[in-house]
């Protein structure tokens, strides 16, 4: 029914989400190659469409260009200002055929760019013009992944009303494969460390250059095999990790440092959408106290 939300399985998505995240940092990297650079690396994210994950225009020359990953049709699509298109179906198609059929099309409509070929924040990546290994694309692990990223936004959408200071557009991060908010309190942050696999140290300096209370959306990993909600705040406060965070299946991953709550109890609630905004609520006030952020200057309900 289209009023619940989707089943996430980690298990049965997992070769599926990997060869996603592949193809969208190839995606990622194109508009990275085109966009002038924005604080917080917000001019290379994606958005989340009706029918899939998309690049928005990007200025090449004297036209502009726009890939989307269509997740209803199945296909990769390019148009142009111009009036041209291109466009190759997702089944059955490796990380290295996708980069070649990519390519191929861009330079049919004489858009020529050039990329690091590396994938980032990943450990021991394959190029992606040699990566055969990555090549699952099962239409209903996406076509959940994409209804569910659509729940998800609109209920990203109704917290982010509730806050007036500088916030972030909800939007998706190719890298770390994440759907991601963010709420600043404006003040400076210390240095942040980097460290991220494939990323240059200065790219996270940049992002944390301020206090900031991310949330967001992520399908998993090897260290934690199920789709969960996240909620950290950079720099953490004294006493965050030991918070009584509601609801009661969410938790503080050691680890990630970040507080966790699965997508399954959001997923099997009776009302989802109640259980998020419990949860995004939860962490950002109790971390927002706690950093003394002035909530009078930031909330809108103040």
């Amino acid at each position: 029914m289209e009023h619940k939300w989707p089943i996430l399985s980690y298990e049965k998505g997992k070769s599926t989400f990997e060869t996603l995240q592949l193809w969208s940092q190839i995606v990622g990297k194109i508009k990275l190659a085109v966009m002038p650079w924005v604080n917080h690396s917000w001019h290379i994210t994606l958005s989340i469409t009706t029918t899939g994950l998309s690049t928005q225009s990007m200025r090449y020359h004297d036209h502009d260009f726009q890939i989307d990953f269509d997740f209803v049709a199945h296909i990769l699509k390019i148009t142009t200002s111009n009036g041209a298109v291109r466009q190759f179906d997702l089944h059955g198609l490796s990380v290295a055929d996708f980069y070649a059929k990519i390519f191929k099309s861009l330079n049919e409509l004489e858009i020529n760019i050039l990329i690091k070929p590396t994938p980032v924040e990943l450990v021991d990546p394959i190029p992606f013009e040699l990566d055969t290994i990555h090549a699952s694309y099962q239409e209903e692990e996406v076509l959940a992944f994409h209804r569910a990223l659509l729940k998800i936004q609109s209920v990203f959408m109704k917290f982010r009303a509730e806050f007036k200071g500088k916030c972030s557009p909800i939007h998706f991060f190719w890298g770390s494969f994440d759907l991601a908010l963010s709420l600043f309190s404006g003040r400076e942050a210390p240095k942040h460390p980097g460290g991220v696999p494939g990323m240059p140290n200065w790219v996270a300096v940049d992002a944390y250059c301020k206090e900031v209370s991310s949330c967001g959306f992520w399908t998993g990993s090897e260290d934690l095999k199920e789709a969960v909600f996240y909620c950290y705040l950079y720099p953490e406060p004294e006493g965050y990790k030991n918070a009584d965070v509601q609801p009661s299946e969410a938790y503080y991953h050691q680890k990630l440092g970040e507080f966790i709550l699965p997508y399954s109890a959001v997923q099997r609630a009776g009302d989802p959408e109640g259980k998020l905004l419990e949860f995004l609520r939860s962490t950002y006030s109790i971390g927002a106290n706690l950093a003394k952020w002035d909530r009078g200057a930031l909330d809108a309900s103040a």
